[in-house]
């Protein structure tokens, strides 16, 4: 996980309920930031680790979209979008799994966790 903070996590019921990061983020993670979309249908435990062992900390609705600011191998889980020990970073300390996330990806699209 990166040591810089991201910012608060905010979840709107409207327009899709589109997750946002608000807070300072340096320039350079900015500019590189998307947003994913989740898997339609579903909603996303978020959990405090890399793996379904970590307690669920919130829950994602059907159609939020995520930022990705790091991912990192863990547990391997099986989704929507395949089967994968990937889990994405998507705020300080909570992480979702890639399955669940479409990223045009079987592999790694955002840097490593530190």
């Amino acid at each position: 996980m990166t040591s810089r903070r991201r910012g608060s996590v905010l979840f709107a019921a409207a327009a899709g309920a589109l997750l946002m990061v608000v807070g300072s983020a340096a320039t350079a993670d900015a500019a590189a930031l998307r947003y994913y979309d989740t898997a339609p249908g579903y909603r996303i435990n978020v959990r405090t680790g890399p793996g379904t062992q970590y307690p669920v900390r919130q829950v994602l609705p059907e159609g939020a979209k995520v930022p990705i600011f790091c991912q990192t191998p863990g547990m391997t889980v099986t989704g929507p979008y395949g089967t994968s020990n990937i889990w994405d970073n998507i705020d300080d300390g909570l992480f979702v799994s890639d399955t669940y996330v479409q990223t045009g990806s079987d592999g790694y699209v955002r840097p490593r966790c530190s």
